[in-house]
């Protein structure tokens, strides 16, 4: 149904980062959203995949599919393949099936030859019904790569007023909204809000399905700009919150894990009611100071570079106290700004 061409790479002394020269793709690492990134070239031409193929991982990751918009040079890490968008398609769901997986398993090295791509299986539709089922997904895809574009300059975004919004030692920020003057304050972590730690929880009391939540490090979402946490992996019931002689944490609280190289941040809210930590995690809740400002600070700090060193870095209240912040306050109280991102990015 499509012709295949395996490839082979060029003498590394050939590869250069001329863009004047024949642009190498070598494996996944040339790839990005689908399509050929050029990054390395070469003067030596071994094998050709023409623009408009399709770019086939043979080397681990086994199975990962690309296009290219480029006359390419591929090398023996890449197949290439003269399909439609049906195939590309259909390629992309073998991956994500794992049909791949069937030849590498057990070996020490993840890879496919020219005859499993050659001999794989496939269910083919009328052209009709091809060009229906690839142009949906292909627009589909194509959505998700702007979202994802998007997703980056918004990242970019954050990242820059993290950096411009919040006043250093001179007490003033560097980017400000019109309207607001006057000097941050200066104060200590510990002064705006108050660290609670979390509690051992006895082996032989967990496996409750219900109960007051009781979190773990391994609840948390990997990322520190998520607003929630995943289920409690156990719950505790009254009669052993009064054994243990436990104090359920409430309402609103910034958590985050206190052990380990990476530091997680949630936000807890009212809504959540009262739950319980585990000893490797810690909660602040804010008490002059708005929690979403103070969740935003603890984002700009990155406060895993104030853990103590050791086996395995940790943070303890009494450093976090002492952290200086700068906060902008009107009569006394903490404001929180709120920016409304126009949806161009403009």
């Amino acid at each position: 149904m499509a012709k295949i061409t395996m490839g082979q790479s060029p003498n590394s002394k050939n590869y250069t980062d001329n863009p004047k020269d024949h642009i190498l793709v070598q494996g996944n690492a040339d790839m990005k959203d689908g399509q050929v990134h050029p990054r390395i070239w070469t003067t030596e031409i071994t094998k050709i995949a023409d623009k408009g193929d399709l770019i086939l991982s043979v080397r681990a990751p086994v199975g990962d599919i690309g296009k290219t918009s480029y006359d390419v040079v591929i090398g023996r890490g890449v197949a290439a393949i003269k399909g439609n968008e049906f195939i590309f398609q259909l390629l992309k769901r073998m991956k994500t099936v794992g049909y791949w997986t069937k030849y590498s398993t057990g070996s020490t090295f993840e890879s496919i030859n020219s005859l499993e791509i050659n001999n794989a299986v496939i269910n083919l539709p009328k052209e009709h019904e091809q060009n229906k089922v690839g142009k949906i997904l292909s627009y589909m895809d194509h959505a998700i790569t702007l979202h994802e574009e998007k997703k980056r300059q918004l990242e970019r975004l954050k990242s820059a007023l993290l950096k411009k919004m919040f006043a250093d030692k001179s007490g003033y920020p560097a980017v400000r909204f019109e309207g607001f003057g006057g000097k941050w304050d200066q104060c200590k972590l510990g002064n705006v809000g108050t660290f609670r730690g979390g509690f051992g929880f006895p082996e032989n009391e967990q496996g409750n399905i219900d109960g007051i939540a009781f979190y773990k490090v391994s609840d948390m979402n990997d990322s520190c700009n998520t607003l929630t946490m995943r289920k409690a992996s156990n719950y505790v019931t009254s009669s052993q919150i009064s054994k243990n002689k436990w104090k359920p944490i409430l309402n609103q609280n910034i958590i985050f894990a206190k052990v380990g190289a990476a530091v997680y941040l949630e936000r807890k809210r009212k809504a959540m009611g009262p739950f319980l930590l585990d000893n490797n995690m810690m909660a602040f809740q804010p008490k002059d100071a708005d929690i979403d400002y103070i969740y935003y600070v603890f984002q700009r700090l990155r406060i895993s570079k104030h853990a103590q060193v050791g086996t395995l870095p940790s943070l303890n209240a009494s450093e976090l106290r002492n952290i200086t912040i700068y906060i902008p306050s009107l009569n006394g109280n903490c404001i929180i700004l709120c920016v409304r991102m126009n949806s161009s990015l403009n």
